[in-house]
């Protein structure tokens, strides 16, 4: 199972049977619109807070996945998840309403593929037959607690990313029809000392790296074996910071398509997104909604997705802690790939 150091290698082959996504209006009216489940028209979904709104965004999108894979919340033995806000209360509320086993989690915006690591680990030892992986954020929640309240209308540097309104979710099986979950590489925590709040694409950046390279020595895999590598919400700052640091260190990253979520769910030069995409729901919404379609379809064989984490909270920055931050990476395979 243990592939290396840091990879759990799933020799089971654990299959995501159904998955499902739901976003708010800037996510609909982005490039991956069309890839979404359900989009809704305005950010407050017809609740009485942000929060609830959140909320609701993972309820909906757990049901939807429930329901595509043709499993009912009785044969749910487990559901994993996590989010950004306090005491993850999002998924907190939204298992009280799934009602299946829950184990919360929390790796900020890296929670995605933790979180569906942890559910493929679940399945393939044999401790579960059908798990859930779910996670969410939403703008405004974000920003509420973690910088100013939306109605203060603060202004951000060109640096700083644009919180998505989203959620995903995927029920992982032992068999069945859908893309393989291959292996997952746990990420180390990384710090290099950045403080600011408004550069999390930077500050992120490192820890990316050293979760592809760790993945890339454990499975003796290297980038031209994936036909698409993508980053969790790195945007436009981080990425191209990743992208230098790899070629620094020799991995080829310009053999294949080295993409990030967090520029890929949003048309950064028409939206007010600054450097793209951020939160827990970005990598969720782009990988359980556009690229798992592609891999359901032939367009892709074999993807990694490596979701990355800032780890800070508001206390911890008004201390003047600087930004740990995480990535975790998980490789999914085609049904159509022989």
């Amino acid at each position: 199972m243990l592939h290396g150091k840091q990879t759990w290698w799933f020799d089971k082959r654990p299959v995501i049977i159904g998955a499902a996504t739901v976003v708010g209006p800037d996510e609909g009216e982005g490039p991956l619109a069309a890839d979404f489940d359900l989009v809704h028209p305005e950010l407050d979904m017809q609740q009485k807070s942000w929060e609830k709104a959140e909320r609701l965004l993972l309820e909906q999108a757990s049901e939807m996945a429930l329901k595509y894979a043709k499993v009912n919340k009785q044969q749910l033995q487990f559901y994993i998840g996590g989010d950004l806000m306090n005491q993850i209360i999002s998924n907190s509320f939204a298992a009280r309403t799934i009602g299946s086993p829950y184990l919360g989690v929390f790796g900020a915006c890296s929670t995605s593929m933790e979180s569906l690591a942890i559910a493929s680990l679940i399945v393939n030892s044999g401790s579960g037959e059908y798990v859930m992986a779910g996670t969410c954020s939403h703008n405004c929640t974000a920003e509420k607690q973690f910088r100013y309240p939306t109605e203060y209308g603060s202004q951000k540097p060109p640096t700083a990313q644009y919180t998505v309104t989203g959620a995903g979710a995927a029920v992982v099986a032992k068999a069945g029809k859908g893309p393989i979950v291959e292996c997952a590489t746990i990420g180390k925590i990384m710090d290099l000392g950045i403080t600011d709040p408004f550069n999390m694409g930077a500050a992120m950046a490192p820890a990316a790296v050293d979760t592809l390279q760790a993945h890339f020595n454990d499975t003796g895999r290297q980038p031209k074996d994936y036909d698409l590598i993508v980053t969790g919400d790195l945007a436009g700052v981080g990425h191209p910071i990743a992208k230098d640091l790899l070629k620094r260190d020799g991995v080829p990253i310009d053999d294949t398509v080295f993409g990030d979520c967090g520029l890929m769910i949003y048309d950064v030069e028409k939206q007010k997104v600054q450097a793209g995409g951020s939160g827990c729901g970005c990598s969720a919404v782009v990988t359980y909604g556009h690229l798992l379609k592609r891999l359901q379809q032939g367009e892709l064989k074999r993807i990694l997705v490596c979701a990355t984490g800032a780890l800070l909270s508001p206390l911890s920055y008004q201390q003047g802690e600087t930004i740990p931050c995480i990535a975790h990476a998980v490789a999914i395979e085609s049904p159509m790939h022989n």
